[in-house]
């Protein structure tokens, strides 16, 4: 790989996301060679993807070049690979463009789609953590929708017109509640010839309740939300396996769908090359120490959903959201510096802001330590936090309006089949 020579120590990040932007952006200022490298050239802003997947944004206005992360600095540098392996006693990176050293290596790889080993569903459901994957959604509601128009069979027409979600955490929930807005809003002025009663959206989870890692009365407002839009709702429903265009659950329930979309959870994205001891098999997920150096390495350091780590108030690790991420990466900066100065370093305290999801206009609810918001106050609370949290400026502006644009005109502009998808 080719990257200039620098004499100062080389610091490789893994991953454009939260944890990886964050560290990049205010290490570069150090004095400090920052490589970040992923397989992507935009950092993702994954808490709006599902606003793509069903036409409320373009993905351009929720993604961020990462080569513009920072200006007129000659110690960032960002490639664009997939990253291999790393040979931890060599201090190599092996990556699809080569090879390169490094002083310090940053885990920041995130998570991917897990499902829990069902090989069938993993082939022919859809999912959605990355901006293609919401494309093809998008994409793929829309051509179904289009074709239920040139059927007379209503069987038929319900299936191409039906959605089925497994999974109620703040995935299932947001993608539900959005569908369902779609339905009241697009539906009806865009296809006069279909019965919006046909588009029906079902959301499964194996749990007894939604969003399980929230509080039980945000719970509780949730599933009131959703089924005030009309969501079906179907608890301690485990999907078993998706077969001819029909969902098979562990109950009497069975439901044919043409789009059936997993959000039923999530599992780390680990790379190659470091000891199996280090690693968290059932989460896969890199055991790290309070500093977030891996464990069994003094110079590898994870943060962010790949980092495990365990403490009193956070026994099975810290929530794999945005937060965790950004504030790992803001304290390994200021590690990083502790290391050049040769003092000790600090050890991470996670500060909890809370947790949120919106369910649709007017309608979220909200975890602020002791207490649940819910309506009006945490949606409004939401979308604050949404927007500070975008970057780049521009996409905050377009964000905004747009949001004002669908709020007042209950219309969704996106809503374009731009790249057709095709299930294979």
């Amino acid at each position: 790989m080719n990257i200039p020579q620098s004499d100062l120590p080389r610091v490789i990040v893994i991953g454009g996301g939260f944890g990886g932007v964050t560290l990049s952006r205010k290490l570069v200022k150090q004095n400090f060679q920052v490589v970040l490298i992923d397989r992507h050239n935009y950092h993702n802003f994954q808490p709006l993807m599902y606003q793509v997947a069903t036409s409320g944004l373009e993905p351009d206005s929720i993604a961020f070049p990462l080569r513009g992360l920072v200006e007129d600095r000659k110690n960032f540098i960002f490639r664009l690979a997939e990253v291999e392996s790393v040979e931890p006693v060599m201090r190599t990176l092996k990556t699809s463009i080569g090879e390169v050293t490094y002083d310090y290596l940053v885990i920041a790889t995130g998570t991917k789609t897990n499902f829990f080993g069902n090989k069938e569903i993993e082939e022919s459901a859809m999912s959605m953590k990355t901006v293609p994957q919401a494309l093809n959604i998008r994409s793929y509601m829309l051509q179904n929708l289009e074709k239920a128009t040139l059927t007379n069979d209503v069987e038929e027409r319900k299936k191409l017109m039906r959605i089925v979600l497994s999974g109620a955490g703040p995935t299932g929930v947001e993608l539900s509640g959005a569908f369902s807005e779609f339905k009241r809003g697009v539906l009806i002025n865009d296809y006069p010839d279909l019965n919006p009663d046909h588009m029906e959206i079902h959301l499964l989870d194996g749990s007894d309740r939604v969003l399980a890692s929230m509080s039980k009365k945000a719970s509780k407002k949730a599933e009131k939300y959703l089924k005030d839009l009309g969501v079906e709702v179907h608890l301690n429903t485990m999907v078993k396996s998706y077969e001819r265009e029909k969902v098979i659950t562990n109950t009497d329930l069975e439901i044919e769908a043409l789009t059936f979309i997993w959000s039923a959870g999530v599992i780390g994205n680990p790379i190659k090359g470091i000891r199996e001891q280090s690693l968290d098999k059932k989460s896969q997920r890199f055991l790290v120490d309070r500093m977030n150096r891996v464990e069994g390495y003094d110079h590898i350091f994870a943060i962010g959903d790949i980092a495990l780590m365990k403490t009193e108030a956070f026994p099975n690790g810290h929530p794999q959201v945005a937060q965790p991420a950004i504030q790992q990466g803001q304290l390994l900066v200021n590690n990083f510096k502790r290391i050049q100065e040769g003092t000790t370093l600090k050890e991470f305290s996670y500060f909890d802001k809370g947790s949120m999801a919106t369910i649709g206009r007017n309608k979220a609810v909200a975890d602020v330590k002791s207490f649940t918001l819910g309506g009006f106050l945490a949606w409004i609370t939401w979308l604050g936090v949404h927007l500070y949290f975008l970057v780049g400026v521009r996409n905050r502006l377009v964000v905004f309006l747009n949001w004002i644009y669908n709020y007042f005109n209950f219309d969704r502009a996106a809503r374009l089949i731009i790249r057709p998808y095709k299930k294979e």
